[in-house]
């Protein structure tokens, strides 16, 4: 039985920032989720690349860390990798991006990009749309945006989303790839 994560409330982060006590920041949000808003300070660790290189980041993370993404969901399940690797003093901010945005803490922008729930709202919509309007004049094609409820219906139960993980394989969710010996660098050089 495995017990939730502890979080880190956006107010207590912030001013843990100000106060220049801020843990290490590991942002798990696709690269263009990044470079569009994340917190100054952060390191970009998508959560594939994280799950992949979790061993080597081990040794770079021997202080408290906390785990940032738009909502709260990939932290958790970055959390629960580096938990099954060993690391200890792990948090996941509460509400994510969304929660320290809305606290009206600072963020480091970039270009303006739609988040991934925007982009699976878009496709699945346009999806359900489009076969039903074509549904009028060929019988069965609505079974398409059928199946599309589903497996939105299926993502919600689940807490997992097949449309999202295929949308950020797309060119313009990936940004620039994460390169895990920059990270590596980067966290051995800051503390």
């Amino acid at each position: 039985m495995s017990t939730a994560p502890a979080s880190l409330s956006p107010a207590v982060l912030h001013r843990l920032v100000q106060e220049g006590k801020a843990p290490r920041l590991l942002d798990v949000r696709t690269p263009g989720e990044f470079r569009t808003a994340h917190i100054r300070g952060s390191y970009n660790v998508p959560l594939n690349t994280l799950r992949e290189h979790r061993a080597e980041l081990l040794s770079h993370l021997d202080e408290e860390v906390v785990l940032v993404c738009r909502s709260g969901q990939r932290a958790r399940e970055a959390e629960q990798a580096l938990a099954q690797a060993g690391l200890p003093n792990l948090r996941v901010l509460d509400g994510g991006m969304v929660a320290w945005e809305t606290a009206g803490a600072p963020v480091e922008r970039g270009p303006e990009r739609w988040d991934m729930e925007r982009q699976v709202r878009l496709v699945a919509g346009s999806v359900v749309l489009v076969t039903g309007l074509v549904g009028i004049a060929v019988p069965g094609a609505h079974l398409v945006g059928t199946a599309i409820g589903a497996g939105l219906t299926y993502a919600a139960l689940s807490n997992s989303c097949a449309m999202g993980v295929l949308l950020s394989k797309l060119p313009y969710n990936r940004g620039p790839r994460t390169d895990i010996r920059t990270v590596l660098a980067e966290l051995r050089s800051t503390r």
